[in-house]
This record gives C-alpha cells, structure tokens and sequence, in this order.
C-alpha cells in the first residue's frame, strides 16, 4: 500500500496544481490539505484549480473529504476548481455532494448573543408563546360550544377513562404530599404559638391554609408534574406518528377528539382531589397537634369545625377549578404544538410544567388580590 500524498504548486498559465498520489483510503494516516487551503487564501489568487490524479491509488471518501474541503475554500476565496483531472467516480460523487444544499440547521454553530440580545429573544419567546396559548384557549372555548351542544367528535368511553386517570390513579401521591405538608404546618404552629399560649390555634392555622390555599395550589402543581405533563406526552406522540394528521384527514377536529375530553377530565376531578388534598391535610395536623399539644381529639376537632368558613371551603374550590383549567390547557396546548421529533416530545413535555406551574402561580397570585378586595 502507497502512503498517500498531496502537493501543490503554480503551472506556467497561472493555475493552482494539486498532485495526488498513493492510497487515500480511510483508517490510514491521511495527509491533510492545509497547504493546498493556505496557498488559496494567500495573495494574488490562482485563476484556478487543477487537480494531477496520475499516480493515485485505491481510495474511498477519505479523498472526498479532502477535495470537499478544497472546493469550498476556493469557492469561499472566489477561484473556480476544475476537476478534469481526477477519476470520474470522485467527480460524480462531488457533483452530487454540492447538488445537495446542507440543510439549514443541521450544523451546530456557535451562540455567542450578548446579554441584551439574549433577553431581548427570551421576551420574544414569552410573547410569542403567550399568543399561541390564547389562540389554542380560543379553539378550546368553541370546542366546549360543540361539547354542549353534542356536535363535537369524541368518545365518551376517553371521558371516562381520563376522570380515572386524573382522579382515583392520583389519591396516592396526593395523599402523601398533603398530609405531609399538613404535618408542616401544625409542627410550625405548635412551635411558634405554643409561646404566646395559644397551641390550640394551631388547629385554625392548619384547617385556613390548607381548605383555602395549600391544597388547591399544592393539588394543581402534584397534576402539572402527573397529569399535564402526560398529556402533553400523549399528544405529542400522536403528533410525531401522524396520528393528529390522521384524524383530521378523517374530518375529525383534534381538539374535538383529544383535547377538550381531557380538560373536562380535570375539571371535574379538581374539586374531589383539593376536598381529599384538604382532609389529609387536617388529619397531617391533627396528628402532630395531638402528639404536641395538651389537648384532646374532641377539642381539636371543634376548634377545626369552628374556623371554617363556608368562603373558605367555596374560595378554595374556585380556585382548584381555575388551576386544573390551567395544568389541562398547558399540558394540551404544548402537545399540540409539538415538533415532529422524539426530542420535541421531551421538550413539549418539559415545557407544559414549566407552563402550568407558571400559570399557578399568576393565578394564584390574581386571585389572592381579588379575594383580599372583595373581603372573601
């Protein structure tokens, strides 16, 4: 086997001669073109380039990918490449690489973006992302028309179905979540109102914060991690298989027949979970009240009946109903849109969290103050 070779040097008429020589195959220690690439960036530029293939042996794309790199730095320093003079398969198989543009996106380029251009592409993006979800949430509020007016497509065995899932399937994890955060608070009450002599308030505390804040809130961002995120997990899948395509090939609305089942589902499980989220919640600290305070389990139990209110209870309602609409919505939302890739299903799923933790917490934050406003 020949060792491969390459040279370069001016002809009388002014052109660039690359000889090559030896075996350029693949797994040898190929020369590379870097004289051959300097002498085209140098002044005054060749008229051209002509290749010498009289002495080349057996080769294979290890030559191609040298004369690849070549062409494009004498097209880069604007010197036309006449390739007269190497074998005719290599200058088919050049022909058809140029003929093939690269496509856009498909080389990894560095992001050096300043601060501000950073920031200014990151507010674009929320924008953006912002006029989809009211656009999807507009399609959503007519789908609910066709709903109740019985001309939508969709199974009624899929409702049943996605109540179970969001629902019963859920009691575990948000049985642990909430009597655990229950436990919290009555601990942090005990400590602190056990020093002004007021531990049986403890009860009060644990009762308000969970009926009305914390497990409404707490129950809607265990759904977003649980339930959104398989949503958009489904539906993306459907989308990457060309299902979604399918179905409206058929004439059959996907937001008919996927969607608007699946917020449904969580709108009417919403309420059940925050009333159960609620109780294990109590019983979390009544536990710890008992074990802690000197009191005993009927004078808890009033204490508890005592500091609610009905405003509290339908308060709290509400607001699960509007976190659930939000997990349900984000998590369909960003199926929908996801790309046509094993990876976008990841990122649309990542992305309907993300998005249905965020929209909890405007939500929350929105409804607090209309609460405080309006004395509820």
């Amino acid at each position: 086997m020949n060792a491969a070779a390459i040279a370069c040097d001016s002809s009388a008429s002014g052109a660039l001669r690359v000889s090559l020589s030896g075996d350029w195959l693949l797994g040898q220690n190929l020369p590379g073109p870097d004289p051959v690439l300097d002498r085209l960036r140098q002044a005054p530029k060749p008229g051209n380039v002509e290749f010498e293939a009289a002495a080349l042996g057996d080769w294979d794309t290890g030559l191609i990918t040298a004369l690849m790199a070549i062409n494009k730095s004498a097209e880069a320093n604007g010197v036309d490449v006449d390739g007269a003079g190497l074998p005719e398969g290599a200058r088919k198989l050049i022909a058809l690489a140029l003929a093939v543009k690269e496509r856009e996106g498909a080389r990894r380029s560095a992001d050096d973006k300043g601060f501000l251009e950073q920031v200014g592409d990151d507010v674009l993006d929320a924008w953006q992302a912002g006029k989809e979800l009211v656009s999807f949430l507009g399609e959503l509020i007519q789908s609910f028309g066709r709903f109740f007016r019985r001309t939508a497509t969709y199974l009624k065995s899929d409702v049943t179905q996605h109540i179970q899932e969001a629902g019963a399937e859920a009691f575990p994890i948000v049985s642990l979540i909430s009597f655990l955060i229950g436990m919290i608070f009555a601990f942090v009450g005990v400590m602190q109102l056990n020093m002004f002599g007021a531990g049986i308030y403890t009860a009060d505390l644990v009762a308000v914060a969970m009926v009305r804040e914390m497990a409404p809130i707490m129950t809607a961002i265990i759904m977003a991690g649980r339930t959104g995120a398989a949503y958009a997990a489904q539906i993306g899948t459907m989308k990457v298989n060309e299902e979604i395509d399918a179905l409206t090939t058929l004439g059959i609305n996907p937001i008919d027949f996927l969607v608007t089942p699946r917020v449904i589902a969580l709108i009417v499980m919403m309420p059940l979970l925050t009333l159960y989220a609620s109780l294990m919640g109590i019983l979390g600290g009544m536990l710890v009240g008992l074990s802690m305070l000197d009191v005993s389990f009927v004078q808890y139990v009033e204490q508890t009946t005592a500091s609610l209110k009905l405003n509290s209870l339908f308060g709290g309602l509400f607001k699960c109903i509007v976190y659930g609409s939000l997990v349900a919505l984000a998590g369909c939302q960003q199926g929908i849109a996801c790309g046509s890739s094993a990876m976008a299903v990841g990122q649309a799923t990542t992305k309907a969290v993300v998005m249905g933790i965020v929209l909890i917490v405007v939500s929350a934050s929105i409804l607090t103050i209309i609460y405080i406003n309006l004395g509820i």
